[in-house]
């Protein structure tokens, strides 16, 4: 088989089938004006494809799921597209994401002579492991979707605490990390990357927070209250700076009332975290006083200096750290 029938088959094992509809009979086929299909398009975060060929089956599937939430009153129009946006945009990054770990395995095929070519491997990859992932894709998103669930439920009835609820942010920063990009070889750069966001990721959903989003050289986390919102950025500072193969770490921690809103959170405690850890010094947590009143003795605190941080005005920054204990002999 040619690189060229390779590459079809690969674009029809990912795609579920052949390609052969424009935008038009697509929306038409799917029940929404072309308006409406190309705006579906445009949400899922993909560019307008005018007069090409460049849709199949499914996408007359997708099209009609969409047009039948709408027809069915249970969702409106407004709701369905924003859904279809969260949709794109993760689904995006998932994508990228996938890819890019998947590229490692195909030259490992190639350069073990299990594959001729990396489309060979590749389309050995999507028939044989695409199926299963796509199977574990969705048990995840049902999973999260329950849990999802779950939070907006323990917050009560009030509709305005749906969106605006206290939590605490952390937010988790490498240092020096602008300079090793410029030391490190690309191969090396992204190997630390993910390590780092896999160790903060494990650390802290074993804590029972929540990673909002990693930013390579900073992690943005949340936590219910402000005890198990400390323990975790404690924990994040021994864990990664015992590490020989990580740099220093800086963690700031804020808590306060923010905004829950497209799988972020926005809101003073959000930037004040950030802002906490750019002023820290290596391997060190420093709080605000919303966070350091909410700590019983399981911690020592210290009120530093106060300092100037953009967008708070003149603020002390609180260390912490675990408190010892000592025993008398």
């Amino acid at each position: 088989m040619n690189r060229s029938e390779l590459r079809d088959d690969l674009a029809r094992l990912i795609l579920g089938g052949e390609l052969n509809l424009t935008s038009t009979e697509v929306a038409d086929k799917g029940g929404l004006s072309l308006e409406d299909g190309k705006r579906l398009w445009r949400a899922l975060g993909f560019p307008d494809t005018g007069d090409a060929v460049a849709y199949g089956a499914p996408d007359v599937e997708a099209v009609a799921a969409v047009a039948a939430s709408i027809e069915s009153g249970l969702l409106d129009e407004q709701t369905v597209f924003r859904m279809t946006r969260a949709l794109g945009t993760t689904m995006s990054r998932l994508a990228d994401w996938q890819v890019s770990t998947l590229v490692d395995q195909v030259e490992h095929d190639v350069g073990g002579g299990k594959s001729g070519s990396r489309l060979e491997a590749a389309v050995g990859l999507a028939t044989g492991v695409a199926p299963g992932l796509e199977e574990l894709m969705i048990y995840a998103w049902r999973r999260h979707l329950a849990a999802a669930a779950a939070r907006v439920e323990a917050l009560g009835a009030a509709d305005e605490e749906l969106l605006s609820t206290v939590m605490t942010v952390g937010f988790a920063d490498l240092s020096r990390f602008t300079t090793l990009s410029n030391e490190l070889d690309d191969s090396t750069l992204g190997m630390l990357v993910e390590n780092f966001e896999t160790r903060c990721t494990d650390i802290v959903t074993a804590h029972g927070g929540r990673v909002i989003k990693t930013m390579g050289d900073a992690v943005l986390f949340v936590t219910a209250e402000a005890q198990e919102g400390t323990r975790t950025a404690l924990d994040l500072v021994r864990q990664i700076a015992s590490r020989d193969d990580m740099p220093d770490i800086c963690v700031g921690l804020a808590t306060g009332s923010a905004i829950s809103r497209l799988g972020d959170v926005f809101g003073p405690p959000v930037n004040l975290a950030a802002r906490l850890s750019h002023v820290a010094r290596s391997n060190r947590v420093l709080i605000d006083e919303a966070t350091a009143a909410s700590l019983d003795d399981e911690f020592d605190t210290r009120a530093l200096p106060p300092r100037p941080l953009r967008g708070f005005g003149v603020v002390s920054p609180i260390t912490v750290s675990e408190r010892r204990v000592f025993r008398s002999r």
